[in-house]
């Protein structure tokens, strides 16, 4: 599972533990990155994206997708963020699908819970792979201030290793600019060492977005 999961569950997290209005939102987004890493894993130098949300009264769904050189990968995700007193909590799903021969689809359910500058990530899936499935999780914990972050992430099941990423994000003109270091372990490295064999990895990565109400 060299490839694990190349998506924007960002996109679905981003509603976790957030009181929604009543009214319903609707909004697009496009983005570019100076290297797509998802989950400690290179995917892509320099690649596209673009996506849509829709939430309301809690409930958000959204899809997104990215070039990942073979064809296209493209993101289906739905769930519901609520709020209890401090404590923010959400479940949802998510898939991730491929056009091309990059990857093949993974199908994960998301939990998560956040209390002011902390937050915790559960995945549990299943990777097709290629008529050879496997199962996996992910935990990953995020701590922000200020639009300074730190996480760590790791897999499990019939999946390993683990990164971190320390990073940081502003709005600029109606902009969100990003910048982030990511330290991957040799499971899930791209590169290798002097003999070819896997290495742990380091990437700066930085990124440009913007979202727009429909």
């Amino acid at each position: 599972m060299k490839k694990l999961i190349a998506s924007s569950v960002l996109a679905a997290t981003a509603f976790a533990g957030i009181a929604a209005p009543a009214m319903a939102d609707l909004s697009a987004n496009v983005g570019y990155a100076s290297e797509y890493y998802y989950r400690g894993i290179l995917q892509k130098e320099s690649s596209a994206s673009a996506g849509i949300d829709f939430e309301q009264s809690g409930f958000y769904a959204g899809a997104w997708t990215a070039d990942v050189g073979d064809g296209l990968e493209y993101d289906i995700y739905a769930g519901y963020g609520m709020e209890v007193g401090e404590v923010s909590l959400s479940a949802g799903f998510t898939g991730y699908y491929y056009t091309g021969e990059f990857d093949d689809t993974y199908e994960e359910f998301n939990f998560s819970a956040g209390w002011k500058f902390i937050s915790v990530g559960y995945s549990v899936g299943e990777w097709d792979g290629f008529g050879e499935p496997a199962d996996y999780d992910f935990l990953e914990v995020t701590v922000e201030h200020n639009g300074f972050y730190g996480t760590y992430g790791e897999f499990g099941d019939e999946a390993e290793g683990d990164y971190i990423e320390l990073g940081y994000g502003a709005e600029v003109g109606g902009f969100d600019l990003g910048i982030a270091a990511i330290f991957s372990s040799e499971e899930l490295s791209d590169q290798a060492d002097s003999n070819g064999d896997d290495t742990e990895s380091e990437a700066i990565i930085f990124s440009l977005s913007k979202t727009f109400d429909l």
